[in-house]
């Protein structure tokens, strides 16, 4: 599994969200979020920036790059 998918699932469980919470939270399907977190695929830049405003982290967090 990639960096960016165990950080969001570790984000998405620290908020106690669902994929289905957190898809409708974002406007988007919860199948787009349990790709992103099986690593199926990745989010483009601008969904990646939604996501680490959403969790108040930086997008180089979700990505890895950060600590």
């Amino acid at each position: 599994m990639n960096k960016f998918a165990t950080r969001l699932i570790e984000l998405r469980e620290d908020k106690n969200l669902s994929q289905n919470e957190l898809a409708k939270a974002l406007g988007i399907s919860s199948i787009t979020i349990s790709r992103w977190e099986r690593g199926i695929r990745i989010p483009n830049v601008d969904s990646a920036i939604v996501l680490s405003n959403f969790f108040n982290v930086t997008v180089g967090y979700m990505v890895g790059a950060e600590n």
